[in-house]
């Protein structure tokens, strides 16, 4: 397996198993690392936000915001609202939510165990609507507000630019302008259908962002995105799709292409076909090891399209299975293309689930925090092993 850069060692997995419910999952984790379930509890968790205080706060679909505090064995509800609170940020004493129709934001003060829903209002709306209906925010190291949102359907004529209404304005990375009294979106990125995941490479300060593509091309193709983003970047969707080698035009969709084809920006990456992936974090220098500094982890929460046609009515065995990846950058602080499995065995031979990993954040311990939206619905840890020789041999027994 060749490595990144000349200092950095191959990644080497290592079985760990985990007994739950009386099934015994053979897991496979990084050599030297351990992989911990710290709470199976929580109710359809998302994407996560480590505060300056080391408190965790997570998103969920179903309508709780939970903050946890180290050790994050256990939640309360710091507010409860409709909408689905995807995503939640801080940032100058104010927390930070997206939903589906806006950014909402509520004065807070980390160590605040609970916030009232009518503290809750809404800093700037977003186009809402089905398709898909998560919204993530995060702060640029800029100071700027970022979010992601995805289109409406695989063929949806939405675009983030000129010439589209309000409602039609998705698909893409948007940042908010808050220079007059009235903040307002601007494109950041667009052609993205579904960018679910994103964060800022520790070195370059660039902007990347995980993408699912669309359904209607088959279990096989296109292949799920890894994009660089920069300030006005265009990726394509849903006019263009990447098949693995080259761009193609997409023949779902017979409007104009609001940019050429010579403007789309391919992935850096890619992920198999239907595997939806979701959160994304870099590892700074310092967490976990060096094995993994500056390079990007992302939560595959694996296809719910079975082959051969990439319907739902299939064999379930036969569901790319969720995982951890580790997208590979150089000493330069440019990816390589290079995709490496870094947590996989969440899926048994028979299609039956134990997780499935939606968001990804580096806690202020340097290890790597994930949720499971479904199967153990809970908080997960992967961090330095104690012992690392008996690592491989630990049987972790959640009742």
């Amino acid at each position: 397996m060749a490595a990144h850069g000349d200092d950095t060692p191959a990644l080497e997995l290592r079985r760990q198993a985990v007994t739950h419910q009386g099934q015994t999952w053979p897991l496979r984790v990084p050599a030297g690392l351990r992989l911990d379930i710290l709470m199976r509890s929580l109710d359809a968790p998302r994407l996560m936000h480590f505060l300056p205080n080391g408190d965790l706060l997570i998103g969920s679909r179903s309508g709780n915001i939970y903050r946890l505090q180290p050790p994050y064995r256990d939640a309360n509800v710091l507010v409860k609202l409709p909408g689905y609170p995807h995503s939640v940020a801080y940032r100058d004493q104010q927390l930070l939510i997206a939903r589906n129709d806006g950014l909402y934001t509520a004065p807070y003060r980390p160590g605040q165990r609970r916030i009232s829903p009518a503290s809750v209002t809404r800093l700037a709306p977003l186009p809402a609507g089905g398709g898909h209906t998560s919204r993530t925010v995060a702060v640029g190291p800029d100071g700027r507000i970022y979010l992601a949102l995805g289109n409406s359907g695989n063929c949806a004529d939405e675009y983030l630019g000129p010439g589209y209404p309000f409602e039609r304005r998705r698909g893409g990375v948007l940042v908010l302008d808050e220079s007059r009294e009235t903040p307002r979106w601007r494109p950041f990125a667009s052609g993205l259908r579904n960018p679910v995941g994103m964060d800022w490479h520790p070195l370059s300060g660039v902007l990347y962002a995980s993408n699912n593509g669309p359904d209607h091309w088959g279990f096989e193709q296109p292949p799920e995105a890894f994009a660089r983003l920069t300030a006005g970047s265009f990726h394509g969707m849903p006019w263009f799709q990447f098949d693995g080698r080259r761009l193609r035009r997409d023949d779902c969709i017979d409007t104009r292409p609001p940019r050429p084809q010579a403007d789309v920006s391919p992935p850096v990456a890619t992920f198999p076909a239907r595997n939806a992936p979701m959160g994304v974090a870099f590892v700074p220098a310092g967490s976990l090891d060096e094995r993994f500094s500056h390079q990007a982890v992302v939560a595959l929460r694996g296809s719910w399209g079975t082959r051969p046609t990439g319907g739902a009515q299939g064999d379930p065995a036969t569901r790319w299975a969720p995982a951890l990846m580790l997208v590979r950058f150089g000493i330069d602080g440019r990816a390589t293309g290079e995709v490496l499995d870094l947590v996989t065995g969440f899926q048994a031979a028979d299609g039956q689930r134990l997780a499935r990993p939606v968001g990804v954040a580096i806690g202020p311990d340097g290890a790597l925090y994930f949720t499971s939206d479904s199967g153990l619905q809970g908080l997960f840890r992967l961090a330095l092993a104690p012992n690392p020789d008996r690592v491989t041999r630990q049987i972790v027994v959640i009742k």
